[in-house]
């Protein structure tokens, strides 16, 4: 039988499957910064607001000054953010701060609603500001659309990882951010989430190959469990023995191992794979709901509350020079990550 479902071209975003609902890998290749954490360069020409045409590599996207996603909201679902270079600074409508890269992952569930801030602030002034992450929206289930706003922050330090040679001696590095990998288990996701149910069999796993290598992808615990591979850096890998394209997002089979070999490059993989919530999704934007009701019931909620104000002294807050990487709580708990 073969082993890929259904296959397709990577776009902007990547298409998903319940239980995710959005996925997008950011690569931008910015420049040395000003001293006040914007490009050191003319923003002339771009779309500023807008900015998504990726001129010289990099874009601004809702930034005015400093490239980023300013004060927003969110209703009804949970962001996972998975930032692999560069620095990130959140802020959000619970008082809840962040200063997070190298591997770090944020997971925000937004619940009954919040409104966060993603700036991305160009520390260096001598040197490039590369900055590569993923974002990914996960679903929550109508019982726990209207839970309470969860700010939860898994630094790279202490998310777990496989990395395991093959019998030629190439080597495969999985990240484990969910889901449970052979005796791999993953760091506790938050307390409403979707992959919290015991159940959901949700997994995020991050793939990184050497030139190749073999790695074998197990089957799911469940049944009804589908599982997405997006290929999105290499060239001549097949799976179960079918070749894949690159740059492409797979659905696969889940009900026996396959086996991952790669060409002769390195190669990197992202998993997402989950039993489907299925309920219907109707969604406006920021807001991921049931049905229409629910949808304007939330804008007429952000209108009159603003999720419950914005505690900063403006939508796009960034917190300094100082590159540490720290993480300030709801109630004011801190933690501070060096290097």
């Amino acid at each position: 039988m073969n082993p890929i479902l259904s296959s397709g071209p990577l776009g902007m975003p990547w298409a998903t499957i319940d239980p995710f609902l959005f996925c997008v890998h950011h690569v931008d290749g910015y420049p040395q910064g000003n001293g006040r954490y914007g490009p050191a360069t003319p923003l002339s020409g771009r779309n500023i607001g807008q900015d998504f045409a990726n001129v010289d590599g990099w874009n601004m996207y809702h930034g005015q000054q400093i490239p980023g996603f300013p004060g927003h909201p969110h209703r009804g679902f949970e962001t996972v953010t998975i930032v692999r270079r560069g620095l990130i600074d959140h802020a959000d409508s619970l008082g809840a701060a962040a200063r997070f890269g190298a591997g770090d992952v944020q997971w925000l569930t937004a619940g009954r609603g919040i409104v966060h801030s993603e700036m991305f602030p160009l520390l260096q002034t001598d040197a490039d500001n590369p900055l590569e992450l993923f974002q990914i929206w996960l679903n929550l289930p109508a019982r726990s659309k209207m839970v309470e706003p969860h700010f939860t922050m898994l630094w790279s330090e202490d998310v777990p990882r496989q990395v395991v040679a093959d019998a030629a001696g190439a080597r495969t590095d999985v990240l484990c951010v969910a889901g449970q990998l052979a005796e791999l288990k993953p760091l506790a996701p938050p307390p409403d989430s979707w992959a919290a149910a015991d159940d959901s069999d949700v997994a995020i796993w991050v793939i990184t190959m050497e030139p190749g290598a073999e790695w074998t992808l197990p089957p799911t615990r469940g049944a009804q469990t589908r599982r997405a591979l997006y290929y999105f850096d290499g060239d001549g890998a097949t799976i179960g023995g079918q070749s894949i394209a690159a740059r492409s997002a797979n659905d696969l089979r889940t009900d026996a191992p396959l086996l991952l070999k790669n060409g002769a490059r390195p190669a990197q993989f992202l998993v997402l794979q989950g039993r489907p919530i299925g309920e219907r999704v109707v969604q406006a934007g920021p807001f991921v709901m049931n049905s229409e009701q629910e949808i304007r019931q939330a804008h007429a909620d952000y209108q009159q509350t603003g999720f419950g104000g914005w505690p900063w002294p403006d939508m796009a807050p960034v917190h300094g020079g100082d590159p540490t990487r720290f993480a300030r709580h709801v109630g004011g708990r801190v933690e501070r990550r060096e290097g």
